[in-house]
């Protein structure tokens, strides 16, 4: 059995606070995983959790843009129909656009914490969310975009795959989540 269909939703910052939850699932499972996205283990909920909400509220305030890749579930109840309620729409990955720059990169914009929980890697959910970034940015009329990964982590091909340039490396720029040193690899995009 394949998995379910993904679809890619552009968040508004009531629908972000109402996702915290969700968003902190994803957030401590990467973690947990060994991603190095800002966060040394262990990673509480409640870390998590102000993290997001912090996150809403910048969506709230047209900061930012927050995508969320969800897992359709149709799953038959007793009476043979599908279940469509919330909780049926798992929250699998994510990604964020910032817009908030100086003023003098008003054509520019940030991706920032790509994660996808470990359960829907390698399906395709990471390839859908870069590319609906970048229909939001072209949107905004940001055509220059730039975000920093783990140098050497699977990510890197994603974005190479994905049209991205490696502008360089930083050794020991960030820390593992199990605090070890790790060197960034910084890459941009131009959107035609």
């Amino acid at each position: 059995m394949s998995p379910a269909p993904i679809t890619v939703q552009r968040l508004d910052g009531a629908q972000a606070l109402a996702a915290v939850d969700a968003l902190a699932d994803v957030l401590i499972d990467c973690v947990e995983g060994g991603a190095s996205v800002s966060f040394l283990l262990p990673l509480t909920r409640e870390r998590a959790t102000a993290f997001w909400r912090k996150v809403a509220e910048s969506v709230g305030r047209g900061e930012r843009v927050l995508l969320v890749a969800r897992r359709r579930r149709e799953e038959a109840g007793a009476d043979g129909n599908a279940d469509n309620s919330a909780g049926a729409c798992g929250i699998v990955g994510t990604v964020q656009l910032l817009l908030d720059l100086p003023e003098n990169q008003p054509h520019r914009a940030d991706v920032a914490k790509m994660l996808v929980h470990r359960s829907a890697r390698r399906q395709g959910v990471a390839r859908q969310l870069m590319a609906a970034v970048d229909d939001v940015a072209r949107a905004h009329e940001r055509h220059v975009l730039v975000l920093d990964t783990v140098t050497g982590g699977d990510a890197e091909r994603l974005y190479q795959r994905s049209g991205w340039q490696r502008a360089g490396d930083v050794p020991k720029f960030a820390l593992m989540p199990d605090g070890a040193f790790c060197a960034t690899t910084f890459y941009y995009k131009h959107l035609r």
